[in-house]
């Protein structure tokens, strides 16, 4: 089974790869619709001026190949243009039903090649998942957390004295969970006595070591990072390395097979039991919030879904949504299981559809910030965004046209701003 998945454990590196912020390069191709807000009815013409830079010099008389695709899809056109003078056009074309359309543009420049994405909507306002909802789901989680009340939380503390500063006290922490595990993680929280906020940070996917949040504890919040492998997070690196390149490469397909094996089920319910440590720490105010991107998208997610104690939620370009799209033709989500036909598998798509993002986000209740980029080429904007269109839950949206699988800066420090605000009312 696993080897049918090697293409999504090759997918985890490129999640990991690009979740940070890329550096801009030498030459860039800017791809500018002619819609401000890059947002189109469907039927409309999309169209494109193009320039070509420099270190920020344009161009003259440049060759540019370019291809057009639905999201994710395979490109349904390539051509070429030359630009006359410093710039060009091209006409994308449009789309008859609500998604998003990228242009991909490439260039060759003394000897070196260039890659550039813009993309744009249509109609996404009315973009809904594709998942199937199991009769059963919300029967079949409350009986897991029932299995979850039966274990004993039996939290551990050490101090990581190298890490905390006057302001801050940093924690390597433990505690119980379903299967005879334990889940680990870093624990920060101010010095100052007092009553604080929690907010529980779930991780994107890969294997790593952690190193807590003091900058925000410093802040006046209590800060917890957990891992979800079951083994301590404070390690030397390399043995994370060897764990994602061995036993771990392909963790997020493990027990696929059935909905009671697969690997999550773990996972969420220990999502929930940090719930449990986090509201019985003494300072705690009695309020917690969950946050995070990618696969910590899709367990944020789902912990506010599973754990009505949450009292807000943040997401940021999530994981795991609508991912039974592509056997309609549409884009789904990472890790992409069923790009490739040959996962079409009854028992795959009915675990996945217990699993599945999307059906998560139908039944949140906490407010919700979320946010992605258009240009995502791992968890595509069309899943991001018929996730976030499903949300009943008091929500706010929070677009970067041009980012990928990334927040810019002020993005990100807005969402925690905002989960601090909530928290505190």
């Amino acid at each position: 089974m696993k080897r049918t998945f090697l293409s999504i454990i090759i997918s985890v590196l490129a999640v990991l790869g690009v979740s940070a912020q890329p550096v801009i390069k030498k030459v860039q191709v800017a791809l500018i619709p002619d819609h401000a807000d890059a947002l189109y009815k469907v039927g409309e013409q999309a169209k494109f001026k193009v320039i070509a830079m420099d270190c920020g010099i344009a161009l003259n008389d440049v060759t540019i190949d370019y291809e057009v695709s639905e999201d994710l899809m395979p490109a349904h056109l390539k051509k070429s243009i030359t630009l006359k003078g410093y710039e060009g056009s091209i006409n994308a074309g449009t789309m008859k039903e609500p998604g998003y359309l990228r242009v991909k543009a490439i260039v060759k420049h003394e000897g070196s090649t260039y890659t550039s994405y813009s993309t744009v909507g249509f109609d996404t306002d009315k973009l809904m998942p594709l998942v199937k909802m199991p009769t059963d789901f919300e029967e079949y989680w409350t009986n897991q957390l029932k299995a979850l009340d039966k274990v004993d939380l039996a939290p551990k503390m050490e101090r990581i004295a190298e890490r905390c500063t006057d302001k801050v006290e940093v924690y390597h922490i433990s505690y119980g969970n379903v299967g005879r595990t334990r889940m680990y993680g870093v624990l920060t929280m101010p010095k100052k006595e007092g009553k604080y906020p929690a907010i529980l940070r779930v991780p994107g996917a890969g294997v790593h070591a952690m190193s807590g949040n003091v900058a925000w504890a410093a802040k006046g919040a209590i800060v917890l990072e957990i891992g979800i492998h079951g083994i301590p997070v404070i390690m030397e690196g390399s043995v994370y390395s060897d764990l994602a390149n061995g036993v771990l490469s392909s963790y997020f397909v493990d027990g696929i097979e059935n909905r009671d094996s697969y690997f999550y089920r773990r996972v969420f319910l220990g999502c929930v039991h940090a719930v449990d440590f986090l509201l019985a720490l003494p300072n705690s105010n009695g309020k917690v919030g969950v946050m995070g991107g990618s696969q910590g998208g899709m367990l944020a997610m789902a912990t506010s879904y599973l754990d009505k104690r949450i009292s807000a939620t943040g997401v940021y370009f999530p994981a795991f949504c609508d991912q039974e799209a592509y056997m309609h033709g549409r884009t789904g989500g990472w890790p992409h299981f069923f790009k490739n036909k040959e996962n079409w598998k009854k028992e795959y798509l009915e675990t996945i559809r217990y699993y599945d993002a999307s059906n998560f986000a139908k039944g949140l209740k906490a407010p919700v910030y979320y946010a992605f980029g258009y240009n995502d080429l791992t968890c595509g904007p069309t899943t991001s965004q018929a996730t976030y269109n499903a949300i009943p839950a008091p929500k706010t949206l929070v677009i970067g046209e041009n980012q990928g699988h990334w927040l810019f800066p002020e993005l990100f420090s807005g969402m925690w701003e905002w989960m601090i605000e909530e928290l505190t009312k």
